[in-house]
């Protein structure tokens, strides 16, 4: 008798001991899970990446505008004088037309080296690829220095590109900073501040139009023109909008 109720006393601790062990695994594991369901959220979140589409260091291109006669067949032929300008370290970038007037080509360039891509574009090589490529008239041909860029992707694709003189770089930087809410009201997104690239004075201008008609109207009001005297502009700006239809 005494041999049976130990026996049973035995049974009975093992199946406690049992059951206790089963529970707290069975805790374990659900704790487990939901810490790691957590830290994924947090790896997660934490891992966004943060992009600066801005830069600023320095960089020198040629911009070249000109009529031509056929936009087709003069894209067939710059398109295939590119080994020419690669090997004078010139880079095609953007091609763009005229939005008045869509036989006006505007043509934006990277370049390696300032000296041999200002022989390059007086070579008699590059002015005989123009006339076979149907070019009207004498291309107007600037070499600039951009000092700052917003690279972002944005749904517009008409730029306006203006160019002007101010009296002093760092004042009108200043005066036209001041500007930006008037041009983000009036749907016009700065992309590409710059200058000549042996005058500071000679400040070359692209914005993004993401507005037309506000940004016509803009450019013709009172309140741009006060602002531009206010910041040192001296003279009237030499304004192409065009629409970009190719990139490099």
């Amino acid at each position: 008798m005494k041999q049976s109720r130990s026996t049973g006393w035995l049974l009975y601790a093992a199946i406690a001991f049992f059951s206790s062990s089963c529970g707290g695994s069975a805790d374990e594991k659900t704790t487990v899970t939901d810490t790691t369901a957590a830290d994924t959220t947090a790896t997660t979140a934490a891992a966004a990446p943060v992009i600066n589409t801005i830069v600023t260091t320095p960089e020198n291109m040629v911009i070249v505008k000109h009529k031509v006669a056929n936009y087709a067949k003069w894209l067939t032929n710059y398109d295939g004088h590119d080994s020419a300008r690669l090997a004078n370290g010139v880079h095609s970038y953007v091609v763009g037309r005229g939005l008045q007037d869509s036989n006006m080509v505007l043509v934006a360039l990277k370049i390696d080296d300032v000296t041999k891509a200002k022989a390059f574009v007086k070579a008699p090589g590059l002015k005989a690829a123009m006339q076979k490529g149907g070019v009207v008239g004498a291309p107007v041909i600037s070499f600039v220095t951009n000092t700052w860029q917003d690279t972002a992707t944005i749904d517009s694709k008409i730029r306006s590109m203006s160019a002007f003189t101010v009296k002093d770089w760092d004042a009108w930087q200043k005066g036209y900073e001041e500007g930006k809410q008037d041009r983000i009201d009036n749907g016009i997104a700065s992309r590409v501040i710059g200058h000549d690239l042996d005058n500071d004075k000679k400040v070359h201008l692209v914005t993004a139009l993401m507005d037309t008609a506000k940004a016509f109207a803009y450019f013709k009001s009172d309140a741009l023109k006060k602002r531009r005297a206010a910041s040192g502009v001296i003279d009237e700006p030499v304004r192409f909008v065009f629409r970009i239809v190719k990139r490099y």
